[in-house]
């Protein structure tokens, strides 16, 4: 295998992984902060012991995201030196600014909202909740806004020497790329941590445990669920989309299969790309639809790959378009199942509807795989480029690490992540069964009391 080949497999592989866990806890943060709302107006106790219990989740994602993206950043140097070396004046603003939220910001005030809940009072309390909040979203704004630049440079100028050099701090932040990608990560985050709530809950109800507090991981999961998904398609998925046609046009043409230049370009569907015939296999389309998405005119014209030279193809088209659809067909899935339920909340069926229930439960893993297949997408449709239009992928590799080097340290990281991998999976399953009123002591005893026998 060649090096090339190895690097990009090791990183492929540890940020999938890695990327298992920001996902779920950039979700719960503002998950929790409206739990802790409620909790701070109405005096619920039940719902400060469900934001405590969500708590206690996100603190095993955060410490294993920390533990699975150390790896991350040194891949830049060890897998990807001349990268590194050309971009890193731009890319270490950023990466640095996010470990300055991430282990800063968000870790400092995790520990006052998990363990200085008596010293700090109600309020303050609360406000813990919201800079975690504040510390897990900009860590997530800085990463995305690294990304976002990789996919439209912005705010720099190439030295005499080749390195690039950021010119504007702020045209780096203000991307319009990162604009639309921004808000669309963090509605899949949204998304990702509303429906393992709801699926917690479904858990607690079909087995008969903790009612009260899983009706409320429900009502929150289902509802910010919803909305989060139906955002997802509209507007963001589509300005991120439009986005893509505007900056990125020959990514757009492989995402849908478009292999020729058409006007009216139809949306695809089904499909199998056949790339000797440059068509689609088995073809399910809507006439002209592509053609209005992207520019809002049905008779719009299109271009195809054909219209594009062949080394400024995507490197692996049927991937990439197989990666897309099975995203779009994943949260059009949501969109369905959230709505639905949301409906049943609404009309006071949902937590007596055994079906939905187990519905909502065997969800869970599908947020992860919709989201993997999103970062699929944009990393599959950004290439042959490391940085779009500036550096290819095979010009930023380490030219003193072997291939063979690359796979025996992947080798190493699948052992290493699947004892991780064990590990998670024991706390959270401990966790889960300690229940959200475990931690209740002192004068929240007797809601405690209370709660247990009505989950009873």
């Amino acid at each position: 295998m060649d090096a090339l080949t190895a690097d990009r497999l090791q990183f492929a592989f540890t940020i999938v992984f890695h990327y298992l866990f920001p996902q779920l806890t950039m979700g719960l943060a503002l998950l929790i902060l409206i739990l802790k709302t409620i909790a701070l107006r109405t005096a619920n106790e039940e719902y400060h012991q469900a934001a405590h219990f969500w708590t206690r989740i996100f603190a095993i994602n955060f410490a294993m995201g920390v533990v699975t993206g150390v790896p991350m950043e040194f891949q830049f140097g060890t897998n990807w030196a001349a990268f590194s070396r050309s971009a890193g004046g731009v890319i270490g603003q950023t990466l640095a600014m996010e470990a300055v939220f991430a282990f800063f910001l968000e870790s400092s005030f995790l520990g006052l909202f998990l363990f200085g809940e008596k010293r700090l009072g109600p309020r303050l309390h609360w406000a813990t909740a919201f800079l975690v909040f504040l510390g897990s979203w900009s860590s997530g704004y800085f990463i995305i806004a690294t990304n976002a630049w990789m996919q439209h440079p912005v705010g720099y100028r190439v030295t005499s020497t080749g390195a690039i050099e950021l010119e504007s701090f702020w045209s780096l932040l203000s991307n319009p790329w990162l604009a639309w990608q921004y808000p669309h990560n963090m509605s899949a985050a949204v998304i990702t941590g509303s429906i393992v709530m709801s699926a917690n809950g479904a858990f607690y109800l079909l087995t008969g445990q903790h009612h009260a507090h899983a009706r409320i991981f429900i009502r929150t999961g289902v509802i910010a669920g919803a909305i989060a998904s139906c955002l997802m398609m509209y507007p963001l998925g589509d300005a991120l989309a439009r986005n893509v046609a505007a900056y990125q046009p020959a990514t757009l043409s492989a995402m849908e299969g478009l292999f020729h230049t058409e006007k009216g370009a139809p949306l695809a569907i089904l499909g199998q790309p056949n790339m000797e015939t440059q068509t689609l296999d088995n073809p399910l389309v809507i006439p002209d639809v592509l053609s209005f998405l992207t520019y809002r005119r049905f008779n719009a014209e299109i271009k195809g790959l054909d219209a594009y030279p062949r080394d400024q193809w995507p490197d692996n088209v049927p991937l990439l378009y197989y990666a897309y659809h099975n995203m779009v067909g994943l949260g059009t899935f949501f969109i369905a199942i959230l709505v639905f339920s949301l409906f049943a909340l609404w009309r006071g069926f949902l937590y007596e509807s055994r079906l939905l229930l187990w519905g909502l439960m065997l969800l869970a893993p599908f947020p992860y795989i919709a989201t993997t297949f999103g970062w699929m997408t944009a990393e599959l449709g950004r290439q042959p480029w490391l940085v779009y239009g500036l550096m290819r992928t095979a010009e930023g590799i380490s030219p003193r690490v072997s291939g063979g080097n690359a796979l025996f340290t992947l080798i190493g990281f699948f052992g290493m992540y699947g004892v991780l991998s064990l590990l998670f999976l024991f706390l959270i399953y401990f966790e889960v069964q300690r229940g959200p009123i475990a931690h209740a002591q002192g004068p929240a005893a007797p809601v405690q009391s209370a709660a247990a026998r009505h989950s009873g």
